[in-house]
């Protein structure tokens, strides 16, 4: 077992910057002792980088920092270049355009996972403040103007109130128009019949981010089966798994989250195997070898082993 040799991560900068994924992505890969970790990360309107994501690189120990975003900068990181090196494995978030083309270039190099537009999913019951909810909601909803923020409750009371919170707040901040458009094509509050049905409708849709707004949510906890991150409570807002928390914030989305587990140390190791039998053992274990290897007619691999055997 060994870290990764090069490792490659790609920090985005347009409608946003996030040093925070600086931190995500690279710490991970320094625990793993990783040779090698560069970055890309697009200019901004001035034409230089992020200072913020520079200052964040500088303190997790990046070695290499290039200017250079979008679908072309996971291209060069995937294929290396005359001045840009390959990668072993390339990480971080990105919009549509990144996560295709991470898609089309997978086995150049590998990739922790197809990231698409962020999302999260609230069930919450009428303890939960509306308040609280719809800050939640937009918390995500500002990410993208494609990302998710779906609300499931079986108060119709609780549902009505958030969404007027949510016309309420959102008049306020400063990324309003992600907000409402994000909103108006990828959000929706639900409202079901029970907790129950909730919990079941969690579990299928497999969130990013999965928040219980409950006053016993500890009680859910062996029913939530799929989720990148739960949040549990309601004083566990999604922003504090972003930056605070401790657990990773890079988590699977659109529904992988059934068989995906969030970024961590794991991603960047490599694991192999050792074999070693000297010829006794070998000459015991042949006759096994060999009846396998000829029930799957593959007579080479059974002469690998007869040929030891006889000798």
């Amino acid at each position: 077992m060994r870290g990764l040799h090069r490792v490659g991560v790609y920090v985005p900068g347009g409608t946003a910057g996030y040093p925070s994924s600086v931190l995500m992505n690279v710490i991970p890969a320094q625990v793993a002792e990783v040779e090698e970790i560069v970055m890309a990360t697009p200019p901004g309107r001035t034409g230089r980088p992020d200072p913020n994501i520079l200052a964040a690189a500088y303190v997790a120990g990046v070695d290499r920092v290039f200017l250079m975003g979008g679908a072309q900068a996971v291209a060069a990181l995937a294929l290396g270049t005359e001045s840009v090196p390959q990668v072993d494995k390339h990480c971080g978030p990105g919009n549509i355009f990144v996560a295709t083309a991470k898609k089309q270039l997978y086995g150049a190099g590998g990739y922790r996972h197809d990231r698409r537009p962020s999302e999260i999913l609230i069930v919450a019951d009428e303890s939960a403040s509306p308040k609280f909810l719809a800050a939640d909601l937009m918390s995500q909803a500002e990410h993208d103007r494609m990302a998710s923020a779906i609300l499931i409750t079986p108060s119709r009371e609780l549902a009505g109130q958030t969404v007027e919170e949510l016309y309420r707040q959102m008049e306020y901040l400063s990324r309003k128009d992600i907000i409402q458009e994000s909103l108006d094509r990828f959000g929706g509050v639900i409202v079901c019949e029970s907790m129950e049905e909730a919990v079941d409708f969690a579990n299928e849709l497999a969130p990013e981010h999965l928040e219980i707004c409950v006053d016993n949510p500890f009680s859910y906890i062996g029913r939530l089966d799929n989720a990148g991150s739960v949040f549990l409570g309601h004083y566990s807002p999604e922003p504090l798994g972003d930056y605070f928390a401790g657990p990773n914030h890079v988590l699977p989305t659109g529904g992988t989250a059934r068989f995906f587990s969030p970024l961590s140390v794991d991603d960047f190791i490599k694991k192999s195997s050792f074999i070693y039998y000297p010829k006794e053992e070998l000459q015991k274990a042949a006759p096994d070898i060999i009846r396998l290897a000829q029930t799957e007619e593959l007579t080479a691999h059974a002469n690998s082993i007869q040929v030891r055997v006889e000798d």
